[in-house]
């Protein structure tokens, strides 16, 4: 389960893999998919050009490397907002130690060489919120500002950050549009949290939220595009889900998009043989293309999952978050 709403107040190797630190460019070595293409211009005849030749900038990487994330990256998670230690263990310290401990986080992950693990924030962008606000949307929107310079500390440092939104009774893609700028980051990814996704005259706590396939297939299709135009890596787009009425007519869930990488998280909370059992029903007849992720909640999980135990999941996880 996410945090409480706001005012009512979250390739395989041997040894170890190595632990992301920093966003890098393409190399030499990455295959010619991996790169904007250069015109050569004809293959016979003289060149008609006059001028120095434009070089084209190497295409943008993610943290670890390569342009697509899985399989071969790992991505362990702080979940929360800096700043609001009620929402999630991100918010238990300032940015620089949340880099400290994320980075230690995702080492523990890296001994169990299962990949290049890369340290994360998933930040909640849009917190639920027990008053309706200006808007009447029941959702607390963070500003660009406040959170792009969470996402430079982050970016600095190699870490892959996840934009949370809990939208209350306005729909994902109109907030996903507010953080269009930052989304055109390569290590900037998406989250939608249905539980916080209101109809009509719905409160907060008063019931589990909803969102329609087609609402997400929306999120989906923009996000993508936004991928193509701005040649940017592949891009997460997390769906939050804890019980199978979450997403409703779940099986049309469109993951096609090369551009992106569709993960649902079993965001399922307390005793371990009731979280299995979340896990498998959460899992069970998965959409096409569709991975997964898990988390732990470190004060309400009973008892709380090493990596390796959080990694023996089937099917593996792709993504592990900490609230």
């Amino acid at each position: 389960m996410s945090s409480s709403p706001g005012s009512a107040s979250v390739s395989s190797s041997r040894g170890s893999a190595p632990v992301s630190s920093g966003i890098t460019s393409a190399s030499a070595s990455a295959s010619a998919t991996d790169s904007l293409p250069v015109s050569s211009g004809p293959r016979s005849g003289p060149s008609t050009s006059t001028g120095p030749a434009r070089s084209v900038p190497p295409a943008a990487t993610l943290p670890g490397g390569g342009r697509t994330l899985f399989p071969g990256h790992l991505l362990v998670a702080l979940y929360g907002q800096p700043g609001i230690s009620g929402l999630g263990v991100l918010g238990e310290q300032d940015v620089p130690e949340s880099i400290t401990r994320a980075r230690r986080l995702a080492a523990r992950y890296a001994e169990l060489g299962r990949g290049t693990v890369v340290p994360t924030f998933e930040i909640i962008a849009t917190i639920a919120d027990s008053a309706a606000g200006p808007d009447g949307d029941y959702s607390a929107e963070t500003d660009v500002e406040t959170l792009r310079s969470w996402v430079d500390a982050a970016t600095a440092a190699g870490l892959y950050v996840v934009l949370d939104l809990q939208p209350g009774r306005t729909d994902f893609l109109t907030q996903a549009r507010r953080y269009a700028e930052l989304l055109q980051r390569p290590n900037v990814g998406l989250a939608l949290d249905p539980e916080w996704r209101l109809g009509p005259g719905q409160r907060h706590l008063q019931q589990i939220g909803s969102v329609h396939a087609a609402e997400v297939n929306a999120v989906a299709d923009w996000l993508a595009a936004l991928t193509a135009q701005h040649h940017l890596p592949q891009k997460l787009l997390l769906l939050h889900q804890f019980t199978r009425s979450m997403i409703l007519e779940r099986q049309d869930l469109d993951a096609r998009h090369p551009e992106l990488a569709v993960v649902i998280q079993m965001d399922g909370q307390g005793n371990q043989d009731v979280k299995d059992e979340t896990w498998q029903s959460i899992t069970a007849d998965a959409p096409a293309g569709v991975r997964f992720g898990w988390k732990n909640f470190l004060r309400r999980d009973h008892p709380v999952l090493d990596p390796a135990g959080s990694l023996a999941k089937d099917p593996t996880p792709v993504l592990i978050s900490y609230e």
